[in-house]
């Protein structure tokens, strides 16, 4: 942990805060407490989860909360005593002066910490800001869920493969061949692999117009379809995050040069791409290849076409994290952090296309983390 003034608090489960499972790196889905003493890592934990907690050896100490619970009590013999009391109880045993707090720790526990006497900093951006820097480790983490995501495209292609054309409309097995159906088989495969795959994205046609649409309903042929998949290890919680762009049938030519522009605005990022770029320059060579293919981004009341997202987000325990790669804020790339790089173009009655991977910064270039072939017309 990075010298700061105040040591960390959380308490949160870890299947919904990254920062839980990154200080404790171990699966525990019921909020629990955690906190820093000086350099030590501790946690508190019911019963139930002791045991198993405490074998993981993921911490530098485990403690009790039953046993903490009782000091409290005598500590408030006069009141009920919750979460708020026993981390009381536990600042002053440690002789903690305080915590320091990341914005979504929980406010109704905030104020009641705040009453008793308990001073709580909140951190200045992030809680633990070197999770923006991913270890050798890390960075294997999130290949292998790159890894998974390949394992669903390869499912796709094969499917999309297999479909029939009946009336422009997919056929599979005498069945449409839904988006929904593409949903399931990616999610099964990669479950089988040791992942999760949760609200990947199969949109086709106009659908992918709106680069977070799921996808729903029948696939027709002749179409882009974008199909994006972020899955997140089991094991060790990191994410994955790849697009692919395909088309089931024969593609116009205005389809063939919208793909060919966006493959060459995800090549003109990557090359951009090294520590202590800002974030902004590569977003702008993204945006300088579209314009000088004569690719023009608008803004309507009914929505927006074109270019009208960032190029790429940090991805690691979360899947949306630090650091950024856009137009709307400057965010200088640090060696050894990993983003994604997604351009896309989207266009009503044409439809969309992204193309994403993800790389590793390094002090020249980049470390890709990701493969899959680029093959998008499926005959």
């Amino acid at each position: 942990m990075p010298r700061t003034s105040l040591p960390p608090l959380l308490y949160a489960d870890t299947a919904t805060s990254a920062d839980q499972l990154y200080f404790c790196r171990v699966d525990v889905h019921d909020p629990f407490i955690s906190f820093g003493v000086g350099p030590k890592r501790y946690t508190v934990q019911n019963a139930l989860e002791f045991g198993r907690v405490k074998k993981a050896r993921t911490v530098d100490q485990v403690l009790p909360l039953e046993t903490w619970r009782d000091r409290a009590r005598q500590s408030h013999p006069n009141k009920p005593v919750g979460i708020a009391e026993i981390i009381a109880e536990l600042a002053k045993a440690h002789r903690v002066r305080g915590f320091r707090i990341a914005a979504d720790f929980p406010t109704g526990l905030y104020v009641k910490l705040q009453k008793l006497g308990v001073r709580l900093e909140l951190a200045d951006g992030a809680l633990f800001p070197e999770r923006e820097i991913k270890t050798a480790r890390e960075a294997a983490a999130i290949r292998e869920g790159n890894r998974l995501s390949a394992v669903g495209f390869t499912v796709a292609e094969d499917l999309l493969r297999r479909a029939r054309v009946r009336n422009r409309t997919l056929q599979l097995d005498g069945k449409p061949l839904t988006s929904e159906r593409l949903h399931h088989a990616i999610a099964v495969a990669i479950l089988a692999e040791g992942g999760k795959a949760d609200d990947t994205i199969v949109a086709g046609g106009d659908q992918a117009c709106d680069p977070h649409e799921r996808g729903h309903g029948p696939l027709r042929a002749n179409e882009l379809i974008i199909i994006d998949i972020f899955p997140r290890v089991v094991k060790t919680g990191y994410f994955g995050d790849m697009t692919r762009t395909y088309l089931k049938g024969r593609a116009s030519d205005a389809q063939r040069q919208l793909v060919a522009t966006v493959k060459s605005a995800h090549a003109a990022a990557i090359k951009a791409v090294h520590a202590g770029v800002d974030g902004r320059e590569v977003h702008g060579k993204v945006v300088a290849v579209f314009d000088a293919a004569g690719y023009k981004t608008t803004h309507g009341k009914n929505g927006s076409t074109g270019f009208f997202h960032g190029t790429g987000h940090g991805v690691g325990l979360a899947i949306h994290e630090l650091p950024r790669v856009s137009g709307a804020i400057s965010c200088p790339l640090p060696k050894g952090s990993v983003v994604t790089i997604e351009p896309g173009l989207y266009y009503p009655g044409l439809g969309g296309c992204r193309i994403e991977d993800v790389v590793q910064v390094t002090a020249r270039g980049t470390k890709l983390l990701s493969s899959h072939p680029y093959d998008w017309e499926i005959r």
